[in-house]
């Protein structure tokens, strides 16, 4: 009988020093992304977060789950991770915003079939150092090495958020009435939707990559910075808002696009936009012209360069607007809530 070789647990894909290294490069900026509300220390078994000391004991707690998408290969193409980190926390603060939410803690997990120290203390980074900038505690996660379930340089990226709301500063859709007006904020760029198709067109049917740098983008971007722009939070310009109940309803931008997104608001009303309100950037001109793809389509696969819509009652409209303005917001009359079913109709 063949004497057997030992098999350890690095034979069989899974660097426990990997793991233990890529930790201790995140740390630091772990800890930097702490509130008063958080209690221990990093590499507990739970993270613990005290209420009380952030002032939400009674409030209502309001929680999302979501990852980045394909946008994460074309961070692996361009060979930068920070920026998806960042990407995963400021979706997922925008997602429990448009509910009235001030988000209080965040959690990561990264799963990859090769850990490497490198791309995930930069990924890690990326989040700890979003969470820092938008008032929240990146408060644990967990990083996982399965080879075999994921291919070699293939990871995932996904966050969890909690967040909470004072029960009268709650939106879910009741506060909605005809007449009242949409405003819309610019997104910059694709955010985090639209990734494969927009993939499948600029490295597959135009060849290009990410360091090209299109005609059609003015020649001086990219492929790579278009598409790997940042995710925008705009908890900053918009809590003010909500905190002084000038806001009825908001609607993150996201996958579906406008005409997917904004139906999870209206209730039994439409929502009737001018898409001549505002310029079709042109990343998306770009892009939905090279795939032929017709606004159908178009508005739902994409934001088509906004955002976040807020819905507003018409005698608060001009305070908003200046208030956003001031904030550094690209500011969009968009339309109107009309009675209806819960679609989008288009006035132009």
């Amino acid at each position: 009988m063949a004497e057997k070789t030992p098999i350890n647990y690095k034979d069989a894909g899974v660097n426990i020093d990997a793991q233990d290294e890529a930790l201790s490069r995140s740390k630091q900026a772990i800890r930097e992304s702490f509130t008063p509300g958080v209690m221990g220390d990093v590499g507990s078994f739970g993270g613990l977060f005290d209420l009380a000391k952030v002032g939400s004991s009674g409030d209502i707690l309001v929680a999302s789950a979501d990852g980045v998408g394909t946008k994460l290969e074309v961070a692996k193409m361009a060979g930068i991770h920070h920026t998806v980190g960042r990407d995963l926390v400021q979706h997922c603060i925008n997602d429990i915003l448009v509910q009235g939410a001030r988000p209080l803690f965040f959690m990561d997990y990264v799963g990859t079939g090769a850990l490497d120290p490198t791309v995930v203390s930069d990924l890690i980074r990326g989040c700890a150092e979003a969470c820092r900038d938008n008032g929240l505690a990146l408060l644990g996660g967990e990083t996982a090495e399965m080879p075999g379930l994921y291919a070699a340089g293939d990871f995932d990226l996904v966050g969890f958020i909690v967040g909470s709301v004072p029960r009268e500063q709650l939106l879910d859709g009741s506060r909605v009435r005809p007449g009242q007006k949409l405003i819309g904020l610019a997104s910059d760029g694709l955010h985090t939707n639209g990734y494969s198709l927009a993939r499948q067109v600029v490295f597959k049917r135009l060849g290009l990559t990410v360091h090209d740098k299109p005609a059609a983008l003015g020649g001086e971007t990219t492929v790579g910075e278009a598409l790997l722009a940042p995710h925008r939070s705009y908890l900053k310009p918009v809590m003010p808002l909500l905190e002084q109940g000038r806001v009825a309803a908001l609607a993150h931008i996201t996958g579906g696009g406008l005409l997917d997104n904004l139906p999870r608001v209206l209730g039994d009303h439409d929502a009737f936009i001018d898409r001549g309100a505002w310029q079709r950037p042109a990343l998306f001109q770009w892009l939905c012209d090279e795939a032929c793809i017709d606004d159908s389509e178009a508005y739902r696969v994409f934001n088509m360069g906004i955002g976040l819509v807020l819905l507003v009652d018409g005698d608060q409209c001009d305070t908003v607007k200046a208030h956003l303005v001031e904030a550094g917001e690209t500011v969009y009359d968009l339309g109107e809530v009309r009675e209806g079913t819960g679609r989008v109709q288009w006035l132009d």
